[in-house]
């Protein structure tokens, strides 16, 4: 009788780490050949769109997505430039700067959100429902989040 290998926490991360590129490649795929995005663009966008008022503190915005000050303003520099997100100053500390989504911000993330659906519906197609819960489950539990993409954006700061 064999005895239950234990499983390789190395092995099981590194193979995470694969499947999480595997993954990434399909979503930059499906979203820059229909929007000229990256799935971390994408990320960012969705982000701005659920915080009130369509805005957030750059730094903010840094530790949500898990990124540097310096990394968020290379990230909103492109988007800048094509008119999804705007620079806003706070009225009372010009030292603080907001990333705010601009109307076709929001208007293009609407559409972004139809792809990456379909996108993540394809990535999963094969996958019995409970076992797309399970893998769920456990990604939240090896600290994984998202933000929800059921909940509707926030409007607009005026």
């Amino acid at each position: 009788m064999t005895e239950p290998t234990t499983p390789d926490p190395l092995h099981t991360a590194l193979r995470l780490v694969r499947a999480q590129t595997a993954v990434v490649k399909r979503f930059d795929a499906g979203l820059s050949g229909l929007h000229g995005v990256s799935l971390s663009d994408f990320t960012l966008l969705l982000h701005l769109a659920q915080a009130p008022g369509g805005r957030m503190r750059r730094v903010d915005l840094a530790e949500a997505l898990g990124l540097t000050a310096s990394g968020v303003t290379r990230g909103l520099a492109p988007l800048e430039r094509i008119g999804l997100v705007s620079r806003e100053a706070a009225a009372r500390d010009a030292r603080v700067a907001y990333a705010a989504l601009t109307p076709t911000g929001r208007e293009r993330l609407t559409e972004m959100l139809y792809t990456a659906r379909q996108v993540a519906a394809d990535a999963f197609a094969q996958w019995p429902a409970e076992d797309l819960t399970l893998l769920s489950d456990l990604l939240t539990r090896l600290g994984g989040s998202a933000p929800d993409t059921a909940r509707p954006a926030a409007p607009p700061h005026p």
